[in-house]
């Protein structure tokens, strides 16, 4: 918190730094935006810092009250391995980069709270530093751990967790754990053996974007849909989506007169610029329609007789919360976390799941006719939590309660002429 002086006695602003890691596509950026803005929203003169190095970060929609500290990006090549995804340099000199900038950002902010999102210390521990340090200068600081429904296959979490030291981590910095998700729906705590915390883990239910949506007449007319029925295909950020949009594209081919229906696709903004050539291409005298990405995911969501899409976690989140109809094809690796979470919900008939080994045009084509017809999904009933934005903020809010009495009480001494510093 801001320091109190004597000449100006005001409870200081809260302050949120979020460091989120999101090299390939948008989801921890749109969820750790999301409960930033859920905090802004249940204090509206606090402040929340976000350390982000998605491509898209410095472009992307923040509330007012809210900054961004733009990392160089990094993607993964494989569980626990990483390279720099622009600058031509090293990956050991690019986390020595990225940790400079975390700690001296860290110290100068000054955070009453820390979400650290997904990793506990970070990319190639390159937080561990910032967390010494701020553990030093900012003692009473909060570090929290948020992390989504689903990280992995359990053994490689555990392999890749042990040798990163990052539940080492978690005992020696971390104070409580954010899940977002549902005990009910995946125990993450228990499959992935986290270690309790001094100030507890919580399931906060899924982060979803909760906005308004607009008429489904209106979105069709916007995207000049003329058919009956309207597909939204989607592959999130774009970085790996190319498999499933090319055999879309295929598939309404081979369909012919019988794909009687029109197509928005949004094939990502981390889309290359020959994959997007290489689907206009595709795309020629079809009833499909190309676009970048789509400002408002939600209404297009909602006016769609059926979503076509991987299984990343905002993705599925959108879905549920609509409770709309959805085709899923999970990303088929390097990471097992798509396909559990679409497994997991295709067994509660949420979804309907098409397996990645057994995606061709042919099986795609027969899957959309079918689905579009089908009326047994998504299940009914209010089944899955998705307030888990509002949750998160009310356990960060929770965490500087104690330090804005403090505050408070110090504020009331200096007015009073008894404020005494500590030695």
């Amino acid at each position: 918190m801001t320091e109190i002086r004597a000449g100006s006695p005001k409870v200081p602003r809260r302050r949120l730094a979020i460091y989120s890691q999101d090299s390939l596509g948008l989801g921890h950026l749109r969820r750790t935006t999301l409960i930033g803005g859920a905090f802004l929203g249940a204090d509206t003169d606090s402040n929340v810092l976000l350390f982000a190095d998605s491509p898209v970060a410095p472009f992307f929609e923040l509330p007012n009250g809210m900054d961004v500290v733009k990392l160089p990006s990094i993607r993964k090549v494989s569980a626990g391995c990483w390279e720099a995804t622009r600058l031509r340099v090293d990956d050991r000199e690019l986390i020595r980069f990225r940790a400079d900038l975390l700690r001296s950002g860290l110290l100068n902010f000054r955070p009453d709270v820390l979400l650290v999102d997904h990793m506990p210390g970070g990319a190639q521990r390159e937080l561990i530093p910032a967390l010494e340090a701020l553990k030093r200068a900012v003692p009473e600081c909060l570090v929290v751990l948020g992390i989504r429904d689903i990280l992995d296959a359990e053994d490689v979490i555990k392999r890749v967790w042990e040798s990163e030291g990052a539940y080492e981590a978690l005992d020696r910095y971390y104070g409580r754990l954010l899940i977002y998700g549902s005990k009910e729906i995946f125990d993450t705590g228990g499959t992935y053996r986290l270690p309790a915390l001094p100030h507890g883990t919580h399931y906060c239910g899924y982060v979803v974007k909760q906005g308004p949506v607009r008429r489904a007449e209106e979105v069709r007319t916007s995207v000049k849909s003329r058919k009956r029925r309207y597909v939204f295909v989607s592959a999130g950020g774009g970085g790996d989506g190319d498999s499933l949009m090319r055999t879309y594209l295929r598939a309404v081919r081979l369909l012919g007169p019988r794909a009687v229906f029109e197509t928005l696709m949004a094939v990502g903004v981390n889309a290359p610029p020959e994959i997007r050539r290489e689907l206009e291409a595709e795309a020629r005298g079809l009833p499909v329609r190309l676009v970048s990405h789509v400002d408002d995911s939600l209404s297009q969501i909602a006016a769609a007789d059926l979503v076509v899409c991987m299984a990343g976690y905002n993705t599925l989140s959108e879905v549920l919360f609509l409770k709309k109809k959805a085709l899923v094809v999970p990303r088929s690796g390097p990471s097992a976390e798509q396909r559990m979470r679409a497994e997991l919900f295709a067994a509660r008939h949420l979804v309907d799941m098409l397996d990645p080994n057994d995606l061709s045009p042919e099986t795609l084509a027969e899957r959309l006719i079918a689905d579009l017809e089908r009326n047994d999904y998504p299940a009914g009933g209010d089944a899955v939590p998705m307030d888990g934005a509002r949750h998160a903020a009310d356990r960060l809010m929770e965490a500087v309660d104690r330090l804005v009495q403090v505050a408070r009480d110090v504020v009331d001494a200096v007015r009073k002429g008894t404020y005494a510093r500590p030695a």
